[in-house]
C-alpha cells in the first residue's frame, strides 16, 4: 500500500457508513459530528445513541446494486461495517466505481484506513498501522495518553510563547531555540500539571530575561 497522511476538514462531507453493529457505531463515532454521518442497516446498535448521525433501516442484501449506488450518491466517503467480508468487498467494487473513497472493516483493504487518534483542544494526533496491528495503534495511544498527560497544555503554551517571543526578541534562531529548550525542560511539564501561569512564570525566570 501507498498510504500517506492527511488532515481532512470534513465540514459538510457525506459519509456513509454500512453496517449499524457496534464496529458501525465505532465508525460513526469516529465521523460525527465533523461530517454528516448516515448509517444504513437493517438494525441499529445501543452503541449509536448520543451519536449525530441520520439511520435508513435497510437490509442492503436486499437492494439491487442500482439502489445501492443510489444511497451512496454523494458520499465523500463510505465505511462498510457489516459482518459479511464478501458484502463489503462488494460495497467496495461500488465505491471504486463511483470514485468514492472505502474504508471496508472486514474483507480486502480499501484506499481508506481510519487511525487510532488522540486528540485535544490544541492537537489532533493520528496512529496507524496500516491495518497490520490495531493492538499496536492502541498502545502506542494509551503510552502517549499516559506518558504525555499534559501535552494539550503543552501545545497551548508553546502558542502563546510563539506569539509572545517576536516582541523581545528579533533573532527568528534564537526564539526557536528558547521554544525547544521549554518543551525539553522537565520542570515546564511538572509546573503544567499544577497550571499554566505557574509553567510560564518558569519560562520568564528561565529563559525571558
Amino acid at each position: 500500500m501507498h498510504m500517506r497522511p492527511l488532515m481532512i476538514d470534513l465540514t459538510g462531507k457525506k459519509v456513509v457508513i454500512i453496517g449499524g453493529g457496534e464496529v458501525g457505531a465505532r465508525k460513526a463515532r469516529f465521523f460525527a459530528p465533523a461530517a454528516e454521518v448516515t448509517v444504513i442497516s437493517r438494525s441499529f446498535s445501543p452503541h449509536l445513541s448520543g451519536i449525530d448521525v441520520k439511520r435508513i433501516p435497510f437490509d442492503i442484501r436486499d437492494l439491487p446494486d442500482g439502489k445501492i449506488r443510489a444511497l451512496l450518491d454523494g458520499a465523500f466517503a463510505v465505511v462498510a461495517a457489516t459482518p459479511d467480508p464478501l458484502l463489503n468487498n462488494h460495497i467496495g467494487t461500488l465505491c471504486r466505481e463511483k470514485g468514492i473513497l472505502f474504508n471496508n472493516a472486514s474483507g480486502d483493504t480499501g484506499d481508506l484506513l481510519i487511525p487510532s487518534v488522540i486528540a485535544g483542544d490544541h492537537f489532533l494526533l493520528a496512529l496507524s498501522t496500516e491495518g497490520e496491528s490495531p493492538a499496536v495503534s492502541r498502545f502506542l495511544r494509551e503510552h502517549l495518553q499516559s506518558t504525555l498527560p499534559e501535552l494539550d497544555r503543552m501545545v497551548a503554551l508553546q502558542g502563546r510563547l510563539r506569539k509572545y517571543l517576536p516582541d523581545i526578541e528579533p533573532d527568528s534562531r534564537k526564539r526557536k531555540d528558547i521554544v525547544t529548550k521549554v518543551l525539553h525542560d522537565p520542570s515546564v511539564w511538572v509546573a503544567l500539571a499544577k497550571s499554566e501561569e505557574g509553567a510560564w512564570q518558569i519560562i520568564e525566570e528561565k529563559y525571558l530575561q
